[in-house]
């Protein structure tokens, strides 16, 4: 492989020092809450304060750190500044202030598909803003779901103009409506249209940081499959369309060949994963790729996503490489301890028919 391979580690988004923002996404079961709260430890390591914010309904976040989170950033436990958080990306009827906004947004969340993510997405970032974290990692739901986060400027200009137009049609008749039943200002469409104009501002604010790769970067994370190959391919297209920055790709669940394996099933899967491998270095040749491995465990709590995290750092090394004296004395070992099973095994068949 040529030299000038971008080296094999998220390293180079540690030493991004002006990142705000890190998106993480892929396909769904591909481990993307343990990448981003792996990505959020390392980056506590070197940044002043991090927020960790899970958007994904399922919320593996709590199940990944071990620990409960809500809406409200919460210390993560054994931490000074890594802080953590979980968003339901839909607008919760406390989120609004009243009966009559809920239902009129509520008819506005039927006209257009994706206003009340987009919405609940705004008041989030909001939120996001009016605290000074130094960077901000976003575990994000599987991949339609976060790209349609990258469209709400456009849905909100959509709402926007669905207001304008029935506010044209229908506001003097909403405004008496409001006056004769006794409801405030808030209720009027100049109120709801400044709600809607004051989220959109916040999301375009945003956006604008979101399309500069000193502020923003997206990490896909992938398996060695068609599938999730296809999928991360379809990610970064969208993500150059909307001028997002991607260089790092992490590959997880990867069987190592060098690793002394015996079992013919995993030797078959580890020739399929290597024709992957090689087709996302081919693709990805400019792109940081984060090679993993296939645990026996899970990788949950502080301890073992801490233990797991050096992987992210530098290349994966397997313990024992085909070949060398270690690994044959290992395997020597492992036969002998077989072939005693087996011994005691037969021995114990022998009895069984002499006892019949």
């Amino acid at each position: 492989m040529a030299t000038d391979v971008p080296e094999g580690s998220v390293r180079n988004i540690l030493e991004q020092e002006t990142l705000k923002w890190v998106f993480v996404g892929g396909k769904g079961g591909v481990g993307k809450t343990t990448c981003s709260s792996i990505l959020s430890i390392l980056l506590a390591q070197v940044r002043q304060s991090v927020l960790v914010i899970s958007t994904d309904p399922a919320h593996n976040l709590s199940d990944a750190f071990q620990q409960r989170f809500t809406k409200i950033p919460t210390l993560v436990n054994g931490f000074s500044n890594l802080y953590a958080m979980e968003v339901d990306p839909k607008v919760e009827g406390d989120d609004l202030s009243d009966e009559g906004l809920d239902g009129f947004l509520s008819e506005l969340t039927n006209a257009i598909p994706g206003v009340d993510e987009a919405m609940s997405f705004a008041e989030m970032l909001k939120l996001v803003q009016t605290m000074d974290y130094s960077v901000i990692v976003f575990d994000t739901a599987p991949t339609g779901h976060t790209l349609r986060l990258l469209q709400f400027p456009s849905t909100l200009e959509k709402g926007l103009e669905k207001v304008m137009a029935l506010k044209n049609k229908f506001g003097g008749i909403m405004n008496q409506a409001t006056r004769l039943f006794g409801l405030g200002d808030e209720f009027s469409t100049d109120a709801m249209l400044g709600k809607l104009e004051g989220m959109k501002d916040v999301i375009e604010q945003v956006n604008r940081q979101f399309k500069d790769p000193d502020l923003t970067t997206f990490v896909c994370i992938c398996i060695p499959e068609f599938l999730s190959l296809y999928e991360t391919e379809r990610l970064v297209q969208e993500l150059t369309k909307f001028e997002i920055d991607a260089h790092n790709i992490i590959i997880n669940q990867v069987l190592f060949d060098d690793e002394a394996v015996e079992s013919k099933l995993l030797k078959a899967r580890i020739k399929m994963q290597q024709k992957y491998i090689d087709q996302f270095y081919m693709l990805y040749d400019d792109f940081h790729i984060t090679k993993l491995p296939l645990l026996p465990e899970e990788v949950c709590g502080v301890q073992a996503l801490r233990k797991f995290s050096q992987h992210y750092v530098s290349p994966y090394k397997p313990d024992l490489t085909r070949g060398t004296l270690e690994e044959v004395q290992q395997r020597i070992s492992i036969l002998k301890l077989q072939l005693e099973e087996a011994k005691l095994e037969l021995e114990t068949l022998q009895k069984g028919k002499q006892d019949a």
